[in-house]
């Protein structure tokens, strides 16, 4: 472990299985590279997976392999979708929802 660490990367893995978890996305891609984190994201509300996740990677060879080795491969009767996660900021920003809005007009 260790001296390759100082570059993490963090790769998106869509189209996940509902039962897919953090623990078996982990020892997939443990075999690309070390992995510094996984995570399946659940929606808040009902605890439910959402059907993708992120994997961080120790090394950039080990993010790289992880791409080669999973993208367009079945896991779980799925088909993953494996690349590099772009910054979440690169979204559009949302609007307010019925911001001063007047609904009582007539």
């Amino acid at each position: 472990m260790g001296s390759g660490a100082a570059n993490p990367k963090k790769l998106y893995v869509g189209n996940l299985s509902y039962s897919t978890t953090a623990q078996t996305l982990e020892e997939a891609f443990a075999q690309a590279g070390e992995v510094s984190s996984a995570m399946v994201i659940t929606d808040r509300q009902t605890g439910r997976s959402k059907g993708f996740g992120f994997v961080e990677m120790a090394t950039d060879e080990g993010a790289q392999k992880a791409i080669e080795m999973f993208n367009g491969q079945e896991m779980d009767s799925r088909t993953l979708t494996v690349n590099e996660a772009r910054p979440l900021q690169e979204r559009a920003p949302r609007r307010p929802f019925n911001r001063q809005r007047n609904w009582d007009r007539e």
